[in-house]
């Protein structure tokens, strides 16, 4: 594979050493305020000429042959139909656990008396339109568009859509299982710009969904606001805390996530200098006969390192600080210390590859450190809590004084006589 493996070993640093530290946890800065100059003017072009400007671009970017950006269902049938078994069973296996991870997690419309004569209660509704952009690059990803799909029907959204440039088989055989009739052969900022404004071809969406490269980031980041967005996603990366462990667990999930992408960053947070140094060894070992090492030793040079700690606290606060996209929690007592995290995996035997592909919960996830705001994608995305309330006259009786003395005190006089006239009768 010409990879110099000896130069391609994970490092290894004390919390104390300051600037590795510092270094290690700069935001790797995407270049966004060039990506955003690059794709601005095709954001303007599709918004003006519709369908003729998508399929230029799908024809020059994604490889579109024919006229229309939009793949025939009975195109996506055919698909599924020619999908190998064991794919196809994979596919049952783990749609039915994100279905019933999303339904869980579904809100459900209330109301109840809050005191005499007031009524409170909330109705929860789907958005009507919504589109998913999976990936099409190095690696294709039906996974995505499931993770995508399935909360959007769990949430009753009318018009599901989803993007990918070059879609493999595989991801148009899972758009047909799936029963995504809207399915677009089109990529990069030109499919978000399809989806924000809607095209001649293209339905337009209330909000998209899923991660992309740098182009689809930026184009996002532009057009939040005129359509909803899930948020910017960048670089890939996962956490590891583990006093002790299995040293060939642990390197096998490093690299997992190392195997992403050249930007993808892994880092191990221990107390243990015996475990960093047999991860460091295993790493290596691994890499060996990794087909994907090119990519994952990048990514093991360039981002990723172990970290030693004085105590899995001082592990805890330097997690939070980060607000890593995956973290792995060897030690499951350590879980109420966390702050700030997309997605927990607790425990030797839940490997970050599961919430990838079949556990249940959501794969996409926020990253450079939005995980502080946010957790990862769900069908709360895909709904709208609408609050409602219905006074009885002895309830406005009962809440009017507060009601004017507050209206008057911010010089809103007729919502204080709204309430007023009301009483007077």
């Amino acid at each position: 594979m010409g990879v110099d493996w000896q130069s391609a070993m994970l490092k290894i640093f004390s919390r104390k050493d300051t600037t590795a530290v510092d270094q290690l946890f700069a935001r790797r800065v995407r270049r966004l305020g060039r990506a955003q100059a690059i794709v601005s003017p095709i954001l303007e072009d599709v918004r003006k000429k519709g369908d003729r400007a998508l399929v230029s671009y799908a024809r020059q970017f994604d490889g579109l042959k024919g006229r229309s950006v939009r793949i025939p269902p009975s195109r996506l049938l055919e698909a599924q139909e020619s999908l190998p078994k064991p794919f196809l069973s994979a596919l049952n296996v783990a749609s039915r656990q994100i279905r019933l991870f999303s339904e869980r997690q579904m809100p459900k419309s209330w109301n109840r008396r809050f005191g005499d004569g007031v009524v409170l209660g909330q109705e929860v509704r789907p958005l009507n339109s919504v589109a998913a952009y999976i990936p099409g690059g190095r690696y294709p990803l039906p996974s995505t568009l499931m993770m995508t799909v399935i909360p959007a029907q769990t949430a009753g959204v009318r018009i599901i859509s989803a993007a990918s440039p070059t879609p493999s088989s595989e991801t148009l055989g899972t758009a047909g299982y799936m029963g995504v009739n809207n399915f677009f052969h089109m990529g990069g900022a030109q499919a978000i710009a399809a989806f924000a404004f809607g095209t001649e071809t293209v339905p337009r969406a209330d909000r998209i969904v899923g991660p992309g490269n740098i182009y689809v980031a930026a184009a996002k980041k532009l057009l939040a606001g005129t359509v909803g967005i899930d948020f910017v996603a960048g670089p890939t990366e996962i956490f590891l805390i583990a006093a002790d462990g299995n040293p060939r667990y642990i390197a096998a999930d490093i690299l997992a996530q190392a195997e992403h992408d050249t930007d993808a960053a892994a880092v191990l947070l221990t107390t243990s200098k015996r475990l960093a140094r047999r991860v460091q060894r295993e790493v290596a070992r691994q890499l060996e006969t990794l087909p994907t090492g090119k990519v994952a030793s990048k990514a093991i040079v360039r981002n990723s390192a172990i970290i030693l700690t004085g105590s899995l606290d001082e592990a805890v606060e330097i997690s939070n600080r980060f607000a890593p996209e995956h973290l792995v929690l060897y030690d499951e007592n350590l879980l109420d210390k966390i702050e700030n995290a997309g997605s927990i995996f607790l425990g030797p035997w839940s490997p970050e590859a599961a919430g990838d592909y079949a556990s249940g919960p959501n794969h996409v996830l926020p990253t450079g450190g939005v995980a502080k705001l946010r957790g990862g994608l769900s069908v709360l995305d895909y709904i709208k809590v609408i609050s409602v309330q219905r006074l009885q006259p002895e309830g406005l009786r009962r809440l009017a004084p507060a009601i004017v003395t507050l209206a008057r005190a911010e010089g809103l006089e007729a919502h204080a006589r709204s309430v007023e006239i009301r009483l007077d009768d």
